[in-house]
């Protein structure tokens, strides 16, 4: 589903510790962590469907575990429908689609206690983000935080403040002031991304995950089936299944996510909603061709599921003829559309919106009002004079010049450094690049490799299945010279990997 280890031939060869981490002092019981890490590394793809997991007694030394803890781990497991035993053959891993109806009683969120309490916790939401101090890193594709201009940012917010008079009621200043940012802001979506939008059609929030969450809240149902793009976004496919999402992967290829393997799923069971990273797939940086999408629009209208289509990298759009979404195209109101504004602003300043029917803005509201009640009135001034005065578009495309040199330079250094060893295509917009790498080997000691000499991948930018080995790495944080480097250890790790 996401990042995935190679499936050996032997169950005992897949590095386990690397990823089961168990905490010997930890207040929660081992075999609740057991559960929590195994589920964790199924649903971040590293352990697919169909992996056969080593006997108890050898995965116990693996792990350093009591076997009865471990057997009543799997007990556990099983219940939930994550793994499969089978009597004589081994204990294989089941896929989110395959698995089986939980026990009565199962649950995916597993009561918990610390001394005065219980509580809840959730085996969806682990993050597998990682963090590290290593001097060149890759990430999965974000902009480069020294190109902001936080002086002038910090001078506008300032001087706004200054300026600010309480002559009216504070609610009445946020009402008035909100609705000005939303008329701007709509405007500039239907002039930049071709929507059709008024006002009522669109909710802004604190970012683009508020977004996702909200629209997830309202949409999905405990049960529902979600289909998703594989190999797919690790966060959006978290944020879903916590909302009680059944996720159904489909594969994509060259044109985008696959219609007719889409189409044999809507004929088997009732799909709820269609989830698209259209314009940029993430991970692999794929735009859904024109033909698909005009199908993809048909099968909503045939099968009454819902597209939500997640635009959350327009702002890098390094050509000059910008896709539009499918919410620009989309006539039968089958589209809720969700996206970013100013990524290249500090977090603090970015924007998520949702644009959809007024009906189910509407709804949105109501809940946004509870999660987030207070509008932040001076940064939305701020951000309503960049748009009135261009700023927004002057910042765009400087920004462009900047990473659409980096990209050049990038793909230049990979073709010079690993050409035989690589394919990959130079992506028309975003800040990563796809690259499937030609040799067969293991993307945890490449990793461990690039460590030694500097480099830092995290487990996030890497996807490795029966089928492929491939990262996503991120050139948009890193200037020619510390972009020379990093390709270099690369080149250098994957001999040390290929020789060992």
């Amino acid at each position: 589903m996401y990042t995935s280890f190679d499936i050996m031939d032997s169950p005992v060869q897949i590095p386990f510790k690397s990823f089961i981490q168990i905490k010997a002092n930890d207040a929660t019981p081992i075999y609740l962590q057991v559960i929590f890490e195994f589920i964790k590394a199924i649903q971040l793809g590293l352990l697919p469907e169909g992996t056969k997991i080593p006997g108890t007694r050898v995965l116990c030394k693996l792990l350093e575990i009591n076997r009865n803890t471990l057997i009543k781990a799997f007990e556990d497991l099983e219940s939930q429908g994550f793994i499969e035993i089978r009597p004589n053959k081994g204990t294989f891993i089941l896929s989110d689609q395959k698995q089986h109806q939980p026990k009565r009683g199962a649950s995916k969120s597993v009561e918990v206690g610390v001394q005065a309490f219980t509580f809840k916790h959730s085996s969806v939401l682990e993050s597998p983000l990682e963090w590290s101090n290593l001097p060149l890193q890759f990430n999965d594709g974000l902009p480069d935080l020294r190109l902001i201009h936080t002086d002038i940012l910090a001078r506008l917010y300032v001087s706004k403040l200054k300026r600010q008079k309480i002559r009216q009621p504070w609610e009445q200043i946020q009402t008035q002031s909100h609705q000005h940012f939303k008329k701007q802001f709509f405007n500039f979506l239907n002039l930049t991304r071709g929507l059709r939008i008024s006002e009522a059609n669109l909710l802004t929030t604190t970012s683009h995950e508020v977004s996702l969450f909200l629209v997830a809240k309202l949409l999905i149902s405990a049960g529902d089936y979600v289909v998703v793009g594989t190999p797919g976004y690790y966060l959006s496919n978290m944020t879903l299944t916590d909302s009680g999402a059944k996720i159904v992967p489909v594969p994509v290829d060259e044109e985008g996510i696959n219609v007719e393997a889409l189409r044999k799923v809507c004929e088997a069971q009732t799909i709820r909603i269609v989830y698209l990273t259209s314009i940029y797939h993430y991970p692999s940086t794929i735009s859904l061709s024109a033909k698909r999408r005009i199908e993809i629009l048909e099968l909503s209208n045939q099968y009454g599921f819902v597209i939500l289509e997640d635009d959350y990298d327009f702002d890098f759009h390094l050509d000059n003829n910008p896709i539009l979404p499918l919410a620009a195209i989309d006539s039968n109101e089958r589209v809720v559309y969700i996206g970013s504004f100013v990524r290249s602003l500090p977090a603090g300043f970015g924007y998520g919106f949702v644009a959809a029917p007024a009906a189910f803005i509407k709804e949105l509201e109501k809940h946004l009002s509870i999660l987030e009640p207070g509008i932040d009135v001076i940064k939305e001034q701020v951000l309503t004079d960049w748009i009135q005065d261009g700023e927004v578009h002057r910042l765009s495309k400087k920004n462009k010049v900047i990473y659409k040199e980096r990209r050049d330079h990038f793909a230049s250094l990979l073709n010079a450094k690993l050409e035989s060893r690589i394919r990959f295509k130079i992506p028309a917009r975003g800040l990563a690049i796809w690259i499937e790498w030609l040799d067969s080997f293991n993307l945890i000691r490449m990793q461990k490799k690039c460590a030694e000499n500097g480099l830092f991948l995290p487990k996030t930018v890497l996807y490795q299945s029966k089928n492929f080995t491939a990262t996503r790495l991120g050139f948009g944080s890193l200037h020619l010279q510390e972009m020379e480097k990093a390709v270099e250890i690369l080149a250098k790790s994957l001999d040390a990997v290929i020789d060992y």
